[in-house]
């Protein structure tokens, strides 16, 4: 028993990658005038006078440390993220330096 697929329209290849360079191609940029504009460095007399606890600091660089060795943390990470964080100071110094050794 054979099923035939009776369709109407054309078979035709369509490239889906392809494009219009006209269409596409960014605009040219100005001569003559300087558009990149870099954040002036920070004053340090307007940081803020806050304190993180360690708990966060922990967590934020593991956050980070997680992240630059490619393995960026996930939602459901959280839990053992935060528990990691309240270990001590110097469990949570050694995890990140694992964690730089693996990027």
């Amino acid at each position: 028993m054979t099923i035939a697929l009776d369709h109407h329209t054309p078979q035709t290849f369509v490239d889906p990658y392809a494009a219009d360079p006209a269409k596409t191609a960014w605009p040219a940029a100005a001569t003559g005038q300087d558009t990149d504009h870099p954040l002036p460095p920070p004053n340090p007399s307007e940081r803020l006078s806050i304190l993180i606890h360690p708990r966060d600091q922990h967590r934020l660089a593991l956050h980070a440390a997680l992240t630059a060795a490619g393995i960026p943390p996930r939602p459901e990470d959280r839990d053992a993220i935060d528990q990691l964080s309240a270990l001590p100071s110097s469990i949570n110094t050694t995890l990140q330096r694992w964690l730089h050794h693996t990027a």
